[in-house]
């Protein structure tokens, strides 16, 4: 049975704010990982990469802010420090230099655990009838693949 936010249980409201928040802490440390990223790659693929890079830190600013506005919208707390999402992500920062290479291997790896992430998280939505946070999470989660998918490819 589809469930509005409004009329879903406390238990399923519980396990769904869990998961979006998990995916706004792992959009967030990427978004940030792709922003180091732009500012800092260099050599011959510069300019596709720094675009790119560039493209995925801006979708995922935006997508935070779609995540935890559902978070707000199950009449819960969307958990935006810093600490919180470094702590929670189970994407890591990448500290210190890496080649072309490293940035695009370390944001592709962060674009497949986005997208299980939010497959996750739309899943648990599902089971409890919330049609609209699972709709959120498979968008996402399309998003993220393509974009594994295009970095992906420049290390093919």
């Amino acid at each position: 049975m589809t469930q509005t936010a409004v009329a879903l249980a406390a238990d399923a409201k519980a396990q769904i704010v869990d998961a979006l928040n998990q995916s706004v802490a792992e959009t967030a440390v990427t978004t940030m990982m792709a922003q180091n990223f732009h500012w800092n790659v260099t050599g011959m693929a510069f300019g596709p990469l720094h675009e790119l890079f560039q493209q995925i830190y801006e979708d995922h600013f935006t997508a935070q802010d779609d995540l935890a506005e559902r978070v707000k919208a199950l009449d819960a707390h969307a958990d935006g420090t810093l600490a919180g999402m470094l702590k929670r992500s189970k994407v890591t920062e990448h500290e210190g230099h890496a080649t072309a290479e490293e940035m695009i291997a370390a944001l592709q790896a962060a674009q497949e655990t986005l997208a299980s992430t939010l497959a996750g998280c739309g899943e648990i939505a599902a089971e409890h009838g919330d049609t609209l946070t699972e709709d959120l999470c498979i968008a996402r989660g399309q998003t993220h693949e393509k974009f594994a998918w295009f970095l992906r490819s420049h290390l093919r």
